[in-house]
């Protein structure tokens, strides 16, 4: 007898992370966690479930009202295999980083006019923070961005400043694109930001240099270390040549 014809093998726990996903997506980042079990149809303690898994991922981001946004890994998905093929090649270098200074590591490049969030190692002894303003609409406020907007051609610098409003994020933010413009770290520099992307929140970044590639490799601190950061800005460094050593080979 022939055999009889069966549909496919649908695994039910995936589906309904790509559910969760398209519901965030639709919240606009305004649903906390009940919200989306509601307009998923799933019970709360699979949701919650869901919800970690999804954001230790990074494919979804929780922000400081307790909402979901869609995550940094998604902007990876959209850009194809050489993005996940960089991301896996970088991996290493930014787990050693992560390990020598005990914080959360942040790679971030520039890809077809904006900047994205490529991979976040996290740390257990200090986890990353929420970017509850994502990287596209805050690069002028944050180590990386500045990082990598110093690293620009100028077209390219001016056409990005041009297309990006500059939000006021904290009483510190540069907001003017002429003084941005004269803050903008050396390309073979040390960003800083000083609590211009959030209150209570310094960050450093040090560019990657390859002859594909402009990113860079931040790193998170408090705003009163930064003055003497002399250890924690060569560590960083260090990271950052190691990561454009292994992305140079992709």
């Amino acid at each position: 007898m022939a055999d009889v014809a069966r549909g496919p093998t649908l695994i039910q726990s995936v589906q309904r992370a790509l559910r969760l996903l398209e519901v965030v997506s639709d919240s606009a980042g305004r649903a906390q966690a009940k919200e989306l079990a509601r307009a998923a149809g799933f019970s709360l303690p699979t949701t919650y479930h869901l919800l970690r898994t999804l954001t230790h991922e990074g494919y979804l981001q929780r922000i400081d009202d307790g909402g979901y946004v869609l995550g940094h890994r998604l902007d990876v998905v959209l850009q194809h295999g050489g993005a996940a093929r960089s991301v896996a090649q970088a991996r290493p270098p930014l787990e050693w980083l992560r390990d020598e200074i005990g914080s959360a590591v942040y790679l971030a490049r520039y890809n077809d006019g904006e900047i994205v969030i490529l991979d976040i190692v996290d740390s257990s002894k200090a986890p990353r923070i929420d970017l509850w303003v994502g990287i596209h609409d805050a690069a002028h406020a944050t180590a990386l961005g500045k990082s990598i907007l110093g690293q620009l051609r100028v077209p390219d610098r001016e056409e990005y400043l041009s297309s990006h409003p500059m939000h006021q994020l904290t009483r510190h933010t540069v907001v003017q694109a002429r003084h941005l413009r004269d803050r903008l770290p050396h390309p073979d520099s040390v960003a800083v930001d000083n609590e211009e992307y959030a209150v209570g929140i310094g960050c450093l970044a040090a560019p990657i240099t390859t002859p594909e590639i402009v990113g860079a490799v931040g790193v998170v601190t408090s705003p009163r270390s930064l003055p003497g950061a002399a250890r924690l800005r060569h560590k960083l460094t260090a990271g950052a040549a190691r990561v454009s050593r292994a992305l140079a080979l992709t």
